[in-house]
């Protein structure tokens, strides 16, 4: 079984596929295209040309469809490489290859948000704008206290471990 863009037919299939529909990923190939060119100095046709190997991506149409399904479907690298016709190997290899130029072409746009912060006023002066800020995060563990009353206290009733106090 392999992947084919062509198989592709009505927008409902783009969108199950990669999240967008047509017109948005062809719109976002030319970035994705100039974005790979400026990272590698060529195409991926031409860097194909180079390898010994027979390349499992001819195009950047190809490794942008890759890239965003990969994304959409969420599956291990053994099964993305399955559905692919790749080893997880070669899967694994290609996603990275695309999340690269992905990465790059949305810093050239400024599109890319910014994941560290030195400082925690730093933090605040880049979202003082935002109305509502969501953020996803976990319970820190920390060791299970050996007396009956502290455990009481850290105890939830539905977790495994101890979460920290807070």
């Amino acid at each position: 079984m392999q992947l084919h863009i062509a198989d592709l037919t009505t927008e409902r299939q783009w969108r199950a596929a990669i999240g967008a529909d047509q017109a948005r990923f062809e719109k976002l190939l030319g970035l994705f295209t100039a974005s790979y060119g400026d990272l590698f100095g060529h195409s991926v046709a031409q860097r194909q040309a180079d390898l010994e190997v027979t390349p499992s991506l001819q195009s950047e149409q190809e490794l942008r469809f890759f890239t965003l399904f990969s994304l959409k479907a969420g599956l291990t690298y053994d099964v993305l490489g399955f559905v692919s016709g790749r080893d997880a190997a070669k899967a694994k290899r290609n996603q990275t290859l695309g999340l690269q130029v992905v990465e790059a072409g949305l810093r050239t746009v400024d599109c890319l948000p910014q994941r560290r912060f030195a400082k925690a006023a730093e933090f605040a002066e880049y979202f003082e704008h935002e109305a509502t800020l969501s953020c996803d995060g976990g319970e820190p563990r920390s060791q299970r206290p050996s007396e009956t009353a502290a455990q009481k206290e850290h105890y939830s009733g539905k977790k495994s471990a101890t979460p920290a106090k807070r």
